[in-house]
């Protein structure tokens, strides 16, 4: 068994965002093609803390064949006493033995293949010269949203940000400027405000229900829904959404899920982001005729935990990296 843990992790992920960026694309593509095995995630809540849960995504992804299982948990309360509100864990199975064979820390692969995927979406939906971005939430995700959307989109320059505590969005802030110093960074204390600034928008927030509209917003604003349960279902229903796979989105009470409720149908779901890697619906990147928002809503697939899992498990193994554990199976039973 090999265990990889956060600081290797972050080792050989570190300086590779245009490459994951690809990566996410192509795993996207191959789901499409149906080349993969995914089963809907696990949520584990607790009766006594409704805000908390653990979450398992099983995958199967082909092309070589990959397996494995992410498990991670979300507690908010743990932001208030300085921790990260998630912590994961991923097991890599052997495909001829089913043996697991790695041991994966989590939660950065987690953060990165989002903030990835957030950015592929932008590079496919926003036009390309899109020179600025709004973040409503200073947390984990958008910091890594904001550090990938950079690479994906050359012409990035202005950041907004919005946090319901204003001094997360002002370390935040000190924080981009310091690391991405070509960026100019302002902070707003209204998030109505905040959204009339740019027409990219990414919302990775605690929310569990939604409490947002575009109406401040430009009408073709991109949004990259990342955290699910912000928009209201009008607000859903009066755009174009992207989804990663529509089965699902629409489920445990996203805001898709809700307009699905609403509705009956789910013809509001225009594509998924993997046909459009595919080369399908290619007039929809049409920016100049759009009237009404794009909307990007993932719901974390877990062949993209498997692909960077992989892929980080490959280069630990080629540099030695990582701590391979004997004896962690059962010895072979004698004949």
């Amino acid at each position: 068994m090999l265990i990889v843990d956060h600081a290797t992790v972050r080792r050989v992920l570190d300086g590779r965002e245009r490459e994951l960026v690809e990566l996410v694309g192509q795993t996207y593509a191959e789901h499409d093609r149906g080349r993969s095995s995914l089963p809907h995630s696990i949520f584990l809540r607790f009766p006594d803390e409704p805000r908390n849960r653990i979450i398992g995504l099983p995958a199967y992804l082909d092309g070589p064949p990959r397996a494995g299982i992410k498990w991670i948990s979300s507690f908010p309360g743990n932001i208030d006493t300085g921790r990260e509100r998630a912590s994961a864990a991923i097991i890599l199975n052997s495909m001829s033995t089913g043996h697991p064979e790695a041991l994966v820390e989590g939660s950065l692969i987690s953060a990165r293949r989002t903030a990835a995927s957030a950015a592929l979406a932008a590079r496919e939906l926003a036009p390309a010269d899109t020179g600025g971005i709004v973040l409503i939430g200073c947390g984990v995700i958008n910091f890594e949203i904001l550090r990938f959307a950079a690479a994906a989109l050359p012409a990035l320059r202005k950041v907004t940000l919005y946090d319901t505590d204003p001094a997360r969005a002002e370390a935040f802030a000190g924080r981009a400027i310091t690391e991405m110093p070509h960026l100019t960074v302002q902070t707003h204390h209204n998030v109505e405000k905040a959204l009339k600034e740019e027409a990219l928008v990414s919302l990775a927030t605690n929310s569990s229900t939604p409490h947002l509209d575009l109406s401040q917003a430009d009408p073709a604003t991109t949004v990259l829904h990342v955290s699910l349960r912000d928009l209201s279902v009008a607000t859903v229903l009066a755009a174009d959404n992207i989804v990663d796979d529509t089965d699902h989105v629409c489920r445990e009470q996203t805001s898709l899920h809700l307009a699905e409720k609403a509705t009956g149908k789910r013809d509001f779901v225009t594509a998924t982001i993997g046909s459009l890697m595919r080369g399908e619906n290619g007039t929809f990147r049409t920016h100049a005729a759009r009237r009404r928002p794009v909307i990007f809503s993932p719901f974390g697939l877990g062949v993209l935990d498997l692909a960077l899992a992989h892929l980080v498990v490959t280069r630990a193994r080629q540099e030695g990296l990582g701590v391979v554990v004997d004896g962690f199976l059962p010895e072979p039973a004698l004949a």
